[in-house]
């Protein structure tokens, strides 16, 4: 979206929950209601359109996931079709064989059922593509970071080119400005070509995490995915269905992109590099109120997921304003301690400082306000947007790093302040470090939320 708006493109979007997209649309885009299995939405959202990209699938809604997509690109298709669409650009998987695959097979279909309608349909075959997001690149990630001792099947040796999701993106901006008469196909890939066993070990190599691949002949694809499942749970239902498609080579053997295009893509080591950077950066820009759906019973905790960080979010409504709540969560740690289990928070500290750490000995620079790179106890601030957010940054000795963050949004006469601790695991040792420590977070974390939202209501009634 992004891209396409600075180029200077009149966007729309179609999505079944508008409200859900509207946060993230930039100016200058349009967001509309509708659902591919609904002919009269898109037809109605096609009005006016002369390009069209097709960026879908169904695979982890249901079982019968082709169904799906054969009914979605129908009426997709007939859309196009009858709205007289110049072009429709359409991302596809790339493989030798998709018989071994179901996923792959169907976004074939899809290709073919799209090219059918007539309107002169690009469609860009991928591999691989690396960046946050993509359902086999979080695979291998999350297996690597979960386990130091991999029992790796065959399919581990199968070779593959990855693609940087920056280059895919370039490839897809670059078909706008070609002129199509007839339907197209583009494979497309990275400057490598390199097994999934070594696409493992450079990402553990770029995150400093040792491991060990033992390569056995047994593994089958539906024995491997009850094993993915295990290791990685949110993967579960769709685990086996990557596998079949892991099977089954996925390397560039037409050159013509290269030849049409101008992009030329990264390699395997630094596409890594820049999916890493990029999450990173992503991750410093977000205010998660808005990455995260709103929860309204107070003090409900939810255990979540930020790409690879792991998160503890928890809400509280106050019927204070936004400055009154704000003013609490600016005066935290120090002198005043952290509204609940000091106690627990020294021993932290204590702890912290018999491994090399700095402790709680620092305290704070002011008792009533901070700064961007105060030092706040073992916390430094990373961030302060008064009276909406305050994000710290640890620096105690952790297998990992972590942050803890405030925000205060207005709700109706009231606010609702939303605690939120995220920790990025280094290996599966970060892991158990922070499922070790759950119990505790829990009792922590919502006595020191019950803990500001008291003392915000005592100050207001102070200032009453």
């Amino acid at each position: 979206m992004p891209r396409l708006v600075e180029k200077g493109c009149a966007l729309r979007c179609l999505t079944r929950k508008p409200e859900f997209l509207k946060s993230k649309l930039p100016p200058g885009a349009e967001v509309v209601a509708g659902d591919l299995l609904n002919k009269e939405t898109i037809l109605k959202a096609m009005q006016g359109v002369h390009t069209a990209y097709y960026l879908m699938h169904s695979m982890a809604s249901s079982s019968r996931f082709e169904e799906t997509d054969r009914k979605a690109a129908q009426n997709f298709a007939e859309a196009a079709r009858r709205c007289h669409l110049k072009k429709i650009v359409y991302l596809g998987g790339l493989c030798e064989n998709t018989r071994l695959s179901r996923h792959l097979a169907s976004r074939e279909e899809v290709g073919k059922i799209l090219r059918a309608s007539g309107v002169p349909t690009v469609e860009f075959q991928a591999s691989i593509i690396i960046g946050s997001g993509s359902f086999s690149f979080e695979m291998i990630r999350s297996l690597v970071e979960h386990l130091p001792i991999m029992i790796t099947p065959r399919w581990v040796r199968t070779l593959c080119q990855p693609i940087a999701i920056e280059d895919v993106l370039s490839y897809l901006i670059a078909a706008l400005d070609k002129p199509y008469l007839e339907s197209q196909v583009f494979p497309i890939g990275g400057a490598d070509r390199i097994s999934y066993g070594g696409l493992m070990k450079e990402y553990a190599r770029q995150r400093g995490l040792w491991r060990l691949m033992i390569p056995v002949p047994i593994l089958t694809p539906r024995l491997s995915s009850l094993w993915l499942g295990l290791v990685t749970p949110v993967y579960a239902r769709v685990g086996r269905l990557l596998i079949e498609g892991l099977r089954a080579e996925s390397v560039v053997n037409d050159s013509t992109a290269l030849k049409i295009f101008s992009v030329r893509p990264l390699g395997v080591s630094e596409a890594i590099a820049r999916a890493i950077r990029n999450e990173d950066r992503d991750f410093a820009q977000t205010r998660w109120s808005g990455a995260l759906s709103a929860q309204k019973e107070n003090g409900m905790p939810a255990a979540l997921s930020f790409g690879r960080r792991l998160l503890d979010t928890r809400v509280l409504s106050v019927p204070v304003k936004p400055e009154q709540a704000f003013r609490p969560i600016e005066e935290i740690g120090g002198e005043r301690g952290w509204y609940f289990g000091n106690f627990l928070w020294k021993m932290r500290g204590w702890l912290d400082l018999l491994v090399g750490g700095a402790g709680l000995r620092r305290g704070r620079r002011d008792p009533l306000h901070l700064s961007a790179g105060d030092t706040l106890d073992f916390w430094r601030v990373e961030q302060v947007e008064r009276p909406r957010l305050l994000r710290l940054e640890a620096e105690m000795k952790l297998p990992g790093r972590a942050w803890l963050q405030f925000e205060v949004i207005p709700e109706g006469e009231g606010s609702l302040i939303r605690q939120t601790a995220l920790f990025d695991p280094l290996g599966l040792f970060g892991l158990i470090y922070w499922y070790a420590l759950y119990p505790i977070h829990q009792l922590v974390f919502a006595g020191m939320l019950r803990g500001i939202a008291k003392k915000a209501l005592l100050k207001s009634d102070f200032q009453d």
